[in-house]
């Protein structure tokens, strides 16, 4: 069976490398175009691409597929590569493109997407981040036939993942990429044989996961301390949260909630200890300690080693900032 395949970062490497190894044929892959990255700002080709042209796998890159839109030159190249490609299905995860109508029918079998939640909860562009932000205790992959809709199309295969008290995005990423490579794998050999199955969405526990922005970085020290603890976790590797201290803007990557109660003349934000098992802070409602931080131009480190290059008193307070809520 020949596989296009549509995806960008790291999560959908993943997959395409688990197609491929399963032997399909993919004579083409869709993915961004390449984007200014790290501190030099160069162009850097998306994981999906670099894995690509290491094996050999012709790549397209269209700024859009809509052949009314922006880019219809790229969106028309794009469609005659896909047609010559002669695909019986496409795989799309995690690519950053809207597929109109003409994409979403062209091949027989038409487009199978990898989405990392238990839809119809966390349809959109960051369900990993929402869940752990949301204090969710399980999550998991949906492989699901693409319709019009955002994420709304039938589900044909799904598989449930644990979130543990010390997951973050990254790890949680991490899992539901492996997980996802494994079933969109079996989704295919099922489709080879005819034999999926697809299941209508449910109506009920439909919620959304918008795209993580990084002004959600900073965090609001008037929430309680176990909401800004799942947020540490879930913007962790991206876009990292942060506290305002002294003037200085602090990357926090790592807390705990404490059992101890905020004194009664704390405000939020406001750091109530200090020691080697980290910087204990009051918010809204507890005490959060912040056990690994990094500041500017530095390296994120275990609260010991950062206090020897940064100091911090009992009685600083971080600047309060508004944050939105997704859960």
């Amino acid at each position: 069976m020949r596989v296009i395949f549509a995806g960008t970062p790291e999560f959908a490497r993943v997959a395409l490398a688990a197609v491929h190894a399963a032997g399909f044929d993919i004579p083409l892959v869709l993915t961004q175009p390449d984007r200014p990255a790290g501190r030099g700002m160069k162009l850097q080709a998306s994981a999906v691409k670099q894995w690509a042209l290491s094996q050999g796998v012709a790549v397209a890159q269209p700024r859009s597929l809509r052949l009314d839109g922006k880019y219809p030159e790229d969106a028309a190249a794009a469609r005659e590569a896909m047609e010559a490609a002669q695909a019986d299905v496409m795989v799309v995860a995690a690519y950053g493109l809207i597929l109109p109508p003409w994409a979403l029918d062209l091949p027989r079998l038409k487009c199978l997407n990898i989405h990392g939640s238990l839809l119809p909860r966390w349809r959109g562009a960051a369900p990993i981040h929402r869940a752990i932000e949301a204090g969710d205790t399980e999550t998991g992959v949906t492989i699901m036939q693409m319709d019009a809709g955002l994420d709304t199309g039938d589900m044909l295969l799904t598989e449930r993942q644990p979130i543990s008290a010390t997951d973050d995005t990254g790890s949680l990423h991490d899992q539901l990429a492996a997980m996802g490579a494994r079933l969109i794998v079996q989704a295919l050999q099922l489709a080879e044989r005819g034999q999926l199955q697809p299941v209508v969405q449910p109506s009920a526990g439909v919620s959304y996961a918008a795209k993580i922005d990084k002004s959600e970085a900073l965090l609001d020290w008037r929430q309680s301390a176990a909401v800004l603890e799942r947020r540490i976790r879930a913007f962790n590797p991206f876009p990292g949260a942060a506290g305002s201290l002294g003037g200085e803007t602090l990357k926090l990557w790592r807390a705990s909630v404490l059992t101890d109660a905020v004194p009664a003349a704390a405000v939020p934000g406001q750091v109530l200890a200090v020691g080697a098992d980290g910087v204990d802070v009051a918010t809204g409602d507890g005490v959060l300690r912040l056990s690994r931080l990094q500041k500017s131009g530095g390296k994120a480190l275990p609260a010991a080693e950062f206090l020897r290059g940064f100091e911090i008193q009992p009685g600083m307070v971080f600047a309060a900032t508004a944050a939105a809520s997704h859960a």
